[in-house]
């Protein structure tokens, strides 16, 4: 008895220190957290996949599968899908990857048994630590952190977007993988987005860390590829059209370090010679060029944020971070009659007037 006591005990420590740690004021698997509101997505299903995926399971045998021992599933296919199998365990792709896009179609079983957690419960865990919950969430009143297209027991999904029991869904994921530097800090979190049958549940999201039953950890440093996996959770669910994209992982967003094309110096009496109103073939005033000191201004009239304007050349100017550009007329004596502005393929004519 004092060991059951103990462990109880031992078990409460940890549960207040899950909570505690957690970056949201809910603590996990918090009943008193707000559910969310029940939208209906009609999203047809199957979703062929693109001409650049990667098919993971089309219906046919688990080759592309195996145990959590590396031997082959225990899990079941047949009639065009995967089914778990109570005891067998998780199933894990045999490739690993990181960055992906990956789109998986899900029954939960027709006839209903058990309530809450117990009730068509599954998982899809990428890298095999991030778990997207897979549940009957139809009418299936549980934790708001444990329903359908959670980020298990961390982000409550947008709203639920759960079809009835043994209806065929969807998830179409975006995930970007956890960052790490040479020593094993985390540089940057993962991030996760989730359309359920078509209908967005969680938008650009920070996992906290690895997904966790009663318990919340940090990152720790891991491979950059690892394998996607379901859960086995003892409820018969299905799994079909599976597929994934891999993404670029170089893609870093943001503008470019600096303009790409040469750039000259001119002294402020050349700059002078550019300044002005230039109109385009309707007679409407289109750009003035304006000075801030040595720096060169694009003012256009139908945005009021003046752009940086870069000298290439003294017949042609860019603007600063894109590919639009200016190729100035010049006269006899070098000052600027009209320009052509081109942007996008697009050719501008215009003309200074004052």
């Amino acid at each position: 008895m004092r060991t059951i006591v103990f462990s109880l005990f031992l078990l409460s420590l940890s549960l207040a220190s899950a909570a505690a740690q957690t970056p949201s004021k809910w603590k996990v698997h918090d009943t008193a957290r707000p559910k969310p509101a029940k939208v209906t997505g009609n999203l047809a299903l199957p979703v062929p996949p693109p001409s650049d995926a990667k098919v993971l399971f089309d219906g046919g045998d688990l080759s592309n599968w195996r145990g959590a021992d590396g031997e082959a599933s225990k899990w079941i296919a047949r009639d065009g899908y995967m089914e778990s199998v109570a005891g067998s365990g998780y199933i894990f792709t045999k490739e690993s990857f990181g960055d992906v896009q990956l789109h998986v179609e899900w029954a939960s079983p027709a006839t209903v048994k058990g309530d809450s957690q117990g009730r068509g419960n599954s998982g899809v865990f990428l890298m095999g630590l991030y778990e997207i919950q897979v549940l009957d969430s139809w009418d299936n009143p549980t934790y708001a952190d444990g329903q359908a297209s959670s980020v298990y027991g961390q982000h409550v999904p947008l709203v639920n977007a759960a079809r009835e029991p043994g209806e065929w869904q969807s998830y179409d994921i975006v995930f970007r993988r956890p960052r790490f530097t040479i020593d094993g800090r985390l540089e940057k979190p993962a991030r996760v987005t989730v359309f359920h049958n078509g209908v967005l549940t969680q938008d650009n999201v920070e996992p906290w860390g690895p997904t966790k039953w009663l318990q919340t950890s940090g990152y720790v440093k891991h491979p950059d590829r690892l394998p996607l996996s379901f859960q086995d959770h003892g409820n018969p669910v299905r799994f079909r059209n599976v597929w994934l994209r891999e993404l670029d992982e170089n893609v870093r967003p943001g503008p470019p370090s600096g303009p790409a094309d040469p750039v000259i110096t001119m002294n402020a009496d050349e700059l002078e010679r550019y300044l002005g109103v230039y109109r385009n073939e309707q007679g409407l005033d289109f750009l003035t060029i304006r000075r801030d000191g040595s720096q060169m201004l694009a003012k256009f009239a139908y945005n009021p944020t003046p752009i940086d304007l870069v000298t290439n050349s003294e017949t042609e100017w860019s603007l600063r971070w894109t590919a639009a550009k200016f190729v100035f007329d010049l006269d006899g004596k070098g000052r600027p009659t009209g320009a052509v502005f081109h942007i996008g393929g697009d050719e501008i004519p215009l003309k200074r007037v004052r």
